[in-house]
């Protein structure tokens, strides 16, 4: 009742109903008395269309509420994962700080490259000290005279 079609019908129905009692052959014309009958079958119709329109708004009402419901519950799911989510997330955290970062890791293979250079400087040092001719404490343990 309420689509596009049925009021270009309707309109249509009505224009020709008023056109043909208004100006029609007189003894040819349905509704003498002032459309009277018009008036009726418009009635009539619109007794038929009141309890439809109710009954499509109950309907209507009877969607939105599942839908409503339903979106609750998707909601609650999707409030529950982000819980989830979150508490995965801090026990991640967590365990992250118990373990050893990329950058940890980084810092202490640097400070170790650095003792081993030292380490090694003292060593060339210590041979280039002990290789050269009347320093005390050469590689053989002999002093040369």
């Amino acid at each position: 009742m309420g689509t596009p079609r049925f009021l270009i019908y309707m309109t249509a129905f009505v224009a020709v109903w008023i056109t043909w009692n208004a100006v029609g052959p007189p003894d040819l014309r349905w509704d003498p008395y002032a459309f009277i009958f018009l008036t009726l079958m418009l009635s009539l119709q619109a007794s038929y269309a009141a309890p439809l329109i109710l009954l499509a708004q109950n309907r209507q009402a009877d969607r939105d509420r599942v839908a409503l419901e339903q979106d609750r519950a998707r909601d609650e799911r999707n409030l529950a994962d982000t819980e989830y989510l979150t508490r995965e997330v801090a026990a991640l955290r967590n365990a992250l700080g118990e373990t050893a970062t990329r950058d940890f890791v980084r810092s202490e293979l640097r400070s170790l490259l650095e003792e081993f250079e030292e380490r090694g400087l003292e060593v060339r040092q210590r041979d280039e000290a002990d290789s050269v001719p009347g320093a005390t404490g050469s590689a053989s343990g002999h002093q040369a005279t």
